[in-house]
């Protein structure tokens, strides 16, 4: 049994045609999608790349892991290994096609790797041709070596959103640089995006076109995707593959008065598209709603390629229990989470804490927006968590509180490691004036 991993930078699920989406972004994963397990509540607990991609490929939370920047000085606790180490000590032949390096590249056999956008011009970011190139290759070689465990991480949507022709205009008609636009007045005044954005925005005075480069930038993945979905075709891989396409985390694109990055545990952040086709399109079709973390990836490829020993110290669960339409799970039955804790400590340092019902965030100093040190919001009536109702539901931030404080506690006491949001504080001190100096 082969693993194919895809992982898209930034993409939303909401973004998406298969997720409801109006625009057509994504035709060849909406297409994968009636094949594929979707589920609606996938949490990225650690953002953004690396605390991400630590969870999901380790099945171990930032208590265990200790990862929750970005390009931070600290390495992952020794003994913690990752899953393409786990598959390529039983016999796999692992390879991926990245860019992060550190921990990630040592447990892949064969790692490719392309450059970053490299702030010279404002032309195509063609990051998505390049993965694609070289994941074609390494698959063609996969496929004479099974098993295979094959990693592809694509940048594309990230930003510079900047797709090449034809995507460039796919959304936006209009002019984008006419004087009559003042939308992106609040992003210009910002001292802290405004030489990072004047690399690739120069100009730009309405953020409907900056909305529609990032739509545009998804559809160039997706086409780039489909390419790889047919070398799968032809190389008559879908019945022994188990294929997931996911994000790592979302994008705020204005709507909490962030811009064009990931800063915030909002669920345009955290809630992450999560596709997972089994081989022979098994349980294809089927729609997950249960609350679930990344972190549970992990566990379930290993069980579901035959390995529930190597899930032993992992802090997650499998979620085969939900992709099996015979297990007539009730609610809470299952391993759908009753609650899940976020992290970010890269360009804002706070705690969420996400049930199905509520999101409480908190800041552990004040922000370089300047929102509120609480905000309180309730997911069932306030999906885009725009009414914070910390003031008015003092009780139920409380509760959340205790419930958070309570799991912090346990998971300290467990893992007897420090609280990585207190001991890597000085992490958004690295990050906040390369963002004001632009070029990062």
């Amino acid at each position: 049994m082969n693993v194919l991993w895809i992982v898209i930078d930034c993409l939303r699920a909401d973004r998406l045609g298969c997720y409801g989406y109006h625009r057509p972004t994504s035709p060849h994963l909406d297409r994968f999608s009636q094949d594929a397990v979707r589920f609606t509540q996938a949490i990225s607990p650690h953002i953004p790349t690396e605390p991400a991609h630590t969870t999901f490929f380790s099945g171990r939370d930032c208590f265990s892991h200790q990862i929750v920047t970005q390009g931070g000085s600290r390495e992952p606790e020794p003994g913690i290994p990752l899953l393409p180490e786990l598959l390529r000590d039983r016999g796999y032949f692992t390879a991926a096609v990245d860019n992060i390096g550190r921990w990630i590249a040592p447990g892949f056999e064969q790692y490719e790797t392309y450059p970053r956008w490299d702030h010279r011009s404002a032309g195509p970011w063609r990051n998505g041709e390049e993965v694609t190139q070289k994941a074609l290759a390494v698959l063609d070689e996969a496929a004479l070596r099974r098993p295979f465990s094959l990693f592809l991480h694509y940048w594309n949507p990230h930003s510079p959103y900047l797709p090449p022709a034809p995507f460039d205009r796919m959304f936006y008609q209009g002019d984008e640089q006419s004087p009559r636009h003042r939308s992106m007045d609040p992003v210009w005044d910002s001292p802290w995006f405004f030489n990072y954005f004047s690399e690739w925005l120069s100009g730009v005075r309405d953020i409907e076109f900056v909305k529609a480069q990032y739509d545009a930038a998804i559809a160039y993945t997706d086409a780039c995707l489909g390419r790889v979905f047919q070398r799968l075709d032809e190389l008559h891989l879908w019945d022994d593959t188990l294929v997931l396409v996911h994000a790592d985390h979302g994008e705020e694109l204005d709507e909490h008065g962030c811009w064009f990055d990931h800063h915030g545990l909002y669920d345009t952040n955290v809630r992450v598209p999560l596709l997972l086709r089994l081989p022979g399109a098994k349980a294809g079709g089927r729609s997950i709603p249960e609350l679930i973390s990344l972190a549970d990836l992990a566990p379930t490829v290993l069980e579901y390629l035959g390995f529930p020993e190597l899930t032993r110290g992992m802090d997650a669960v499998s979620l085969l229990p939900l992709l099996d339409p015979r297990s007539n799970l009730r609610p809470g039955e299952g391993p759908g989470r009753e609650a899940i804790y976020l992290t970010e400590c890269t360009w804002m340092r706070k705690r969420g804490w996400r049930t199905p019902d509520w999101k409480l965030i908190a800041a552990l100093e004040p922000d370089i927006y300047g929102k509120p040190p609480v905000e309180l919001f309730h997911l069932r009536t306030d999906p885009g968590e725009q009414v914070n109702l910390a003031q008015e539901r003092p009780e139920v931030v409380a509760h959340l509180t205790r419930s958070r404080d309570r799991h912090i506690s346990r998971r300290l006491r467990d893992t007897g490691l420090p609280d990585p949001l207190i001991e890597q504080a000085d992490a958004l001190r690295t990050w906040q004036p390369r963002f004001i100096a632009g070029k990062l």
